[in-house]
């Protein structure tokens, strides 16, 4: 019995994987620059809101190309 996983289930933990990494570097970014917004607004209520950058939200392209970075990496031997 092969204790490695099916095909279809390492694509699938990989995918689940990539998202997560994506999700929580998105969200960490977003916490990052509304932070800092408000950090600007208080010293400067002037400041122009509208010129703020916020982080992309991760894509499924942008997950299936980190999942295929993993993948590269677990078939390294």
């Amino acid at each position: 019995m092969s204790s490695s996983p099916n095909p279809y289930a390492l694509r699938a933990s990989l995918l689940s994987q990539a998202e997560g990494i994506l999700m929580q570097r998105w969200q960490t970014e977003n916490e990052r620059v509304r932070e800092s917004l408000h950090l600007k607004r208080d010293a400067d209520p002037s400041f122009n809101i509208d010129a703020v950058v916020y982080p992309k939200f991760p894509t499924t392209e942008d997950i299936i190309a980190e999942a295929e970075k993993l993948y590269s990496f677990v078939q390294k031997k």
